[in-house]
């Protein structure tokens, strides 16, 4: 596990209360619901002041919600990085977990095998694992993909629509978000044909 010592304070729910989005804050590590004997780096959920009760909801940043009463003394709390405090563990990040859905053209079991092997000859046998594998045989067709208004008015034409991204196929579709307020249309791929007369 990989830690390194850091100075910081325990706030009280008051203190809390007056923090926002963007402050950095320190609360119980945990991975997975197992809690773990450090801190990690975190940042609330809203702003202090919104919140109800006394308790905190707190993400950290390998992406936990964890639950905290700070004026409870049986709970870890929420620190702050401060010189004249006390010295805590601070879990660190050691890397980037990847999920990753490869297309393999005319895939079969040896392309995908030699995917593998590649890859840990590249990271190293220990680092890179199959966590889970799901084979999909995917259409060779391709679509349009435009955003358009989320709440558009019926009968207006389509001067709102923003093509984002051509010639892309479906599966791609389901790994992309649309921007806020607007939602995702998928059409048939058109080639664009120009008619533009030539001499």
């Amino acid at each position: 596990m990989n830690t390194e010592k850091a100075t910081a304070r325990r706030l009280t729910a008051e203190e809390v209360s007056e923090l926002g989005l963007q402050d950095e804050i320190f609360v119980s590590a945990e991975a997975d619901g197992l809690p773990l004997d450090c801190c990690a780096p975190a940042f609330l959920t809203k702003p202090g002041k919104n919140f109800e009760g006394g308790s905190f909801t707190a993400k950290t940043v390998f992406g936990e919600e964890i639950h905290v009463l700070p004026d409870n003394a049986e709970e870890r709390g929420i620190w702050v990085a401060d010189k004249t405090g006390e010295e805590i563990e601070v879990l660190q990040s050691a890397g980037v977990l990847l999920n990753l859905a490869l297309f393999v053209p005319n895939g079969n079991k040896e392309s995908l095998d030699s995917l593998y092997a590649a890859a840990r000859d590249a990271f190293g046998a220990g680092i890179v694992q199959r966590w889970s594998e799901e084979a999909v045989a995917v259409p060779d067709v391709k679509v349009d993909l435009f955003e358009e208004p989320a709440r558009g008015r019926k009968n207006t034409n389509n001067q709102n629509r923003d093509r984002r991204a051509l010639d892309i196929y479906p599966t791609r579709v389901r790994f992309l978000e649309p921007s806020e307020g607007w939602k995702f249309v998928v059409e048939p791929h058109k080639e664009i044909v120009d008619d533009t007369p030539t001499i």
